[in-house]
């Protein structure tokens, strides 16, 4: 079973804005294979973190340096007027994905829902780019944009929530959980079950994460159920991680853990190498 991780941030300055991060100046490539190794993790995919200008190049040398191991989801500014070009080559850059965008606060999170970005949604569907994204208060919106266009493969961030940028944990975390389920309709619309330890207020492995991880299996199965850490915010270690899947969710057969392990997010994103 390959066991790929469908996000990590890798930085070599800067300090992380979202606090549940650790508060660190650097977390390398030399670092996360290392822990990958000992953790059992085959491959990750890196979102290059906005708070480090040089993160992107770090990203594309983690890809050359170390091949197989690395994949990347970017991101480009949606105020910058060559944005609109960049898109239909963008899958032309080594390791690149796709697209991942914050639609958290304002003014992104206005301008998803005035409409204002309906060129990104065309530009991607006609270019085969995926997008994820961590939107929590807009998923109906997004519901909207996945129908309008049926072409283009969206990801919803970290079980729909918000990703460590509150201090919510266990239920008052995860009360958008009907609004997320309720996208399992549109075939387009896959989940990354990423971060679930970090919405716990519990020790390891995690149980009241479990029933919301079954509600988002029993809706959207395990083609678009994607596993993976954010491992520099998990108060856990990787292998604990990959066996809070692994091992503790009994309802997951053999053949659904190798999908939400790795597999399908390979698919979904077309991670060939």
């Amino acid at each position: 079973m390959q066991i790929i991780d469908a996000q990590i941030h890798l930085w070599g300055s800067g300090l992380p804005s979202n606090m549940s991060h650790r508060q660190v100046t650097a977390f390398t490539p030399e670092e996360a294979i290392a822990m990958m190794d000992e953790g059992g993790v085959h491959g990750a995919i890196i979102h290059p973190p906005g708070w480090d200008p040089g993160s992107v190049e770090m990203a594309f040398k983690a890809v050359r340096d170390y091949p197989g191991r690395f994949a990347i989801m970017g991101s480009l500014p949606l105020d910058h007027p060559d944005t609109r070009d960049l898109i239909a080559g963008w899958r032309n850059q080594p390791g690149m994905l796709g697209l991942r965008f914050i639609f958290l606060n304002d003014p992104a999170r206005q301008q998803l829902h005035d409409g204002e970005l309906d060129w990104l949604w065309s530009a991607a569907e006609a270019a085969g780019v995926p997008i994820t994204t961590l939107a929590t208060d807009s998923l109906t919106v997004l519901g909207g944009v996945a129908e309008r266009h049926p072409g283009l493969r969206l990801t919803i961030d970290h079980l729909g929530g918000r990703g460590g940028t509150t201090q919510l944990k266990d239920a008052a975390a995860m009360t958008h959980i009907p609004e997320l389920l309720a996208l399992a309709k549109l075939p387009n619309v896959a989940v990354k079950a990423t971060g679930a330890p970090g919405y716990s207020s519990e020790a390891y492995p995690f149980p009241a994460m479990h029933t919301y991880l079954h509600q988002i299996y029993d809706a959207f199965g395990p083609e678009r159920m994607f596993w993976g850490t954010d491992i520099s915010k998990m108060p856990c270690s990787w292998a604990q991680c990959v066996a809070m899947f692994t091992e503790e969710l009994p309802w997951l057969s053999e053949a659904d853990k190798t999908l939400i392990m790795g597999d399908a997010i390979r698919a979904w994103w077309g991670w060939d190498s």
